[in-house]
């Protein structure tokens, strides 16, 4: 299997290439970033997705929090 890149958009990791290695990139995973150095714990998260003209990418999202209105 052939090395597949993912370029980051948005967020502490805008810019950023990383190689996905063995696994096969699936559309719409989720991964999670948590940035721990000099102050408060910062959590972002990224979507996995795929799109012809640039390829695969991560795009920072925000995640939907359920909130129980009973």
């Amino acid at each position: 299997m052939t090395e597949v890149s993912v370029r980051f958009f948005g967020g502490p990791l805008d810019g950023r290439v990383q190689t996905l290695g063995d696994a096969e990139p699936v559309s719409g995973t989720l991964m999670r970033h948590v940035h721990l150095h000099d102050g408060p714990k910062i959590e972002t998260h990224y979507r996995l997705g795929y799109t012809p003209e640039s390829g695969w990418e991560y795009r920072l999202c925000g995640l939907a929090t359920e909130v129980d209105e009973t």
